[in-house]
């Protein structure tokens, strides 16, 4: 759970730089800061994934994303699919460390 959503934001945060450039030509420094700031904040939430606060930085992270979209429109559509990707990492990893954990308390100590 933990490696796919880090794996999420990471890809996240590259996406918000390629939206940064895009945004680059036609809008506000102010907009551009955002987009950094969503970037930059994106990439540290990668490494906070072990801790609660992890996950509640990276879901209001997934809403600036898809707000993003405002400046460049795209970002709605790319914000959605990531929304997605952190819903689908949360689900499916939670389902994975059960499996693993199932295997561990059936394996036999040595």
């Amino acid at each position: 759970m933990r490696i796919l959503s880090a794996a999420v934001l990471t890809m996240e945060a590259f996406v918000m730089g390629f939206a940064v450039l895009l945004a680059m030509g036609e809008h506000t420094g102010s907009a551009l800061t955002l987009g950094g700031v969503i970037a930059i904040a994106a990439l540290l939430t990668a490494g906070l994934m072990k801790k609660r606060i992890g996950w509640i930085i990276g879901s209001i992270l997934q809403i600036a994303m898809i707000g993003y979209g405002y400046v460049v429109t795209p970002m709605y559509f790319m914000g959605a699919l990531f929304a997605g990707l952190w819903v689908a990492a949360f689900i499916v990893g939670r389902k994975g460390e059960a499996i693993r954990a199932e295997l561990l308390r059936q394996r036999p100590l040595k």
